[in-house]
């Protein structure tokens, strides 16, 4: 049996990009996290910069609720490896942290108390109504695909980056 799931905890470096699927409008929301790196001998051994990729609803509400600063764990993410070509002619690989289906982003800190700039995004444009009186985002819920249930949603890979398998 294997299996490829990982559970991470870490604050927001940025505030959140949300973008949509060409094909299928499936949001996509990216993000990178600073998980800092157990103490040696007492003293700080830095922090590792992990990227985050939310597919769906849960994409939409942490495009909502998250800004940068704010503590997230990220539950039962897949690890997704990639490369690209860059402008250079150089490979670069990647390694994405993918969050769809049963995974999920709890919202740990309060940051900035609820929707990031009264529900306005930078880009001037609304991002939806408050989830709830107390600004927290809704319970955990199955995609809002139609015929789609908790487990059964596999992200479309068409993020620019693609997959390769090793």
């Amino acid at each position: 049996m294997s299996m490829n799931s990982c559970d991470l905890i870490g604050r927001l470096t940025d505030n959140p990009e949300l973008s949509y699927t060409p094909n299928t409008q499936t949001a996509v929301c990216r993000f990178t996290i600073a998980v800092n790196r157990p103490k040696r001998n007492g003293e700080d051994q830095g922090a590792d910069f992990l990227r985050i990729v939310v597919y769906g609803r849960k994409a939409e509400n942490c495009d909502q609720y998250l800004e940068k600063g704010r503590m997230v764990a990220v539950v039962n993410a897949r690890v997704r490896t990639g490369s690209y070509t860059n402008r250079e002619g150089q490979k670069v690989y990647t390694t994405d942290f993918v969050v769809a289906g049963s995974g999920d982003v709890d919202f740990l800190s309060s940051g900035n108390g609820g929707q990031r700039n009264g529900g306005q995004r930078n880009d001037g444009q609304r991002t939806g109504q408050a989830a709830s009186a107390s600004n927290q985002a809704p319970a955990r819920q199955a995609e809002d695909l139609p015929g789609a249930s908790e487990g059964d949603f596999d992200p479309p890979m068409d993020d620019g980056f693609g997959d390769f398998d090793i």
